[in-house]
């Protein structure tokens, strides 16, 4: 995997998400979304979406985002971006 290639994409896929109200990161407690993207050298890159519920339902959403590239070891250890959101759409402990 080109790490500095994937890091790209994760920071800017995470900069997206971080753009999104509360309201529609709630999708992602619903299971894990995987999306397939191509980087500029034309690798195939897998990003997995998750959000959890920081400490109880209905409170802070935390985000995790992760890339891999398909391969086993890359599949075992993703890099990963998190963020954590609160319902009036602050971020946690920035």
């Amino acid at each position: 995997m080109n790490r500095e290639e994937a890091l790209t994409i994760l920071e800017s896929q995470t900069k997206e998400l971080r753009s999104q109200p509360y309201e529609h990161l709630r999708q992602y407690l619903d299971g894990a979304v995987v999306v397939e993207v191509f980087g500029s050298s034309g690798a195939q890159y897998q990003i997995e979406i998750e959000a959890v519920w920081d400490h109880k339902p209905e409170s802070d959403l935390h985000i995790l985002v992760s890339i891999d590239d398909g391969t086993l070891w890359s599949s075992f250890a993703p890099l990963t971006d998190d963020f954590i959101i609160s319902p009036n759409g602050t971020f946690v402990g920035e």
